[in-house]
């Protein structure tokens, strides 16, 4: 998007810009959770510090003082033995300002349908931010029903963008569940933007909201919508209802006419000879759903379908279970990590190669 990355930690990344920059953040990021937008970073040793640097900051010029915002937080401080005290704190300095400034106060709540406020505070390191996201950018908007366990949409977004899937070539899902990850293929494919798929958020709530600059960056993702010939993706799942589900999704989201719906065991998916794909699969891994005696066999034939039926294709499995995809029986190309809520996971990546790999070089 053009903004250069000043730091890369492990949970997001630091880059510069305005509060009207966040609003074109908002609408694209496809793998993001919120956008926050920083306003002090400050050194607090207990609540009273807290309440003292905030209360400094003009938060007239930033809320409506007849409006409505709500307070989250991170808090990691011997002194706070609960979030809900750090944020009554917020609270506190903001009204107080507030009333003093204005002479009006807004209110508060808990919903995240207004303005909202994020304090991050670790040892004696702290700094308040505007959310200008408000609820979360990782659910996408499109999943009326979920289904069992399903994969968070900015989670299946980032799975596939870490593949070497050209948009182009067969994206494969058997074993599709609530359908999230063929409907987040279909609409990277497409550059379908998150922001086609929502109408709220915490920006929109904030003094000076630049409403003009929302509505052109919004019809600009409309413009930039792409329809690729003879894409393929297809879905499959043994059980009806999943499928039911996942087709609900994709109408959601607006790409149920891209993807290829059927009702079938995995090992019967169709999969287009010489096409050079991606085949994926997330498959029950024992934490939340399957039991893991059963699913040793499962990924067992999972390994067979892969080196039998998909060859000169790149195999994906997205697990939480290392101990299971030894029974896979192939070597991954690459391991690459992610978390799955608290779940330490790996996408396991296999190269199926048409020939043997001494001819293929």
């Amino acid at each position: 998007m053009g903004f250069p990355v000043v730091r890369a930690f492990q949970t997001g990344v630091e880059l510069e810009g305005t509060v009207s920059d966040c609003i074109r953040l908002n609408l694209n990021l496809r793998c993001a959770s919120q956008v926050m937008y920083s306003l002090k970073a400050f050194t607090c040793n207990d609540p009273d510090e807290l309440y003292n640097n905030l209360v400094t900051i003009a938060w007239e010029t930033l809320i409506a003082p007849d409006g409505y915002f709500s307070v989250t937080s991170n808090v990691f401080h011997p002194t706070i033995q609960t979030n809900l005290f750090a944020n009554l704190r917020v609270k506190d300095a903001i009204v107080d300002r507030m009333r003093n400034q204005t002479g009006k106060r807004p209110s508060t709540g808990s919903e995240l349908s207004g303005a909202v406020v994020y304090l991050f505070w670790k040892h004696e390191e702290a700094e308040i931010f505007l959310d200008t996201s408000g609820e979360t950018l990782a659910k996408h908007g499109y999943r009326k029903l979920p289904g069992k366990a399903p994969m968070l949409e900015a989670l299946a977004a980032a799975t596939i963008l870490s593949t070497k899937w050209n948009r182009q070539s067969p994206f494969i899902n058997p074993m599709c569940g609530s359908g999230t990850l063929a409907i987040e293929a279909a609409l990277i494919a497409t550059n379908r933007r998150p922001g086609l798929l929502r109408s709220n958020y915490a920006f929109m709530h904030l003094k000076g909201y630049d409403a003009e600059m929302y509505k052109t960056e919004r019809q600009k993702l409309e413009e930039q919508v792409s329809q690729p010939e003879g894409l393929k993706i297809i879905a499959t799942d043994i059980s009806a209802p999943a499928i039911s589900t996942s087709r609900l999704n994709a109408a959601a989201a607006g790409v149920e006419q891209l993807i290829e719906f059927a009702v079938c065991d995995f090992e019967k998916t169709n999969v287009p000879e010489g096409a050079n794909g991606v085949i994926m699969f997330n498959p029950e891994y024992g934490e939340r759903l399957g039991d893991e005696i059963e699913l040793n066999a499962v990924y067992a034939r999972m390994g067979d379908f892969l080196k039998n039926k998909c060859k000169g294709y790149t195999g994906y499995v997205f697990t939480g279970n290392l101990d299971l995809a030894k029974k896979i029986r192939l070597k991954p190309s690459r391991r690459i990590e992610f978390f799955n809520a608290t779940i330490d996971c790996r996408l396991l990546e296999y190269e199926l190669y048409a020939g043997t790999r001494r001819e293929d070089k």
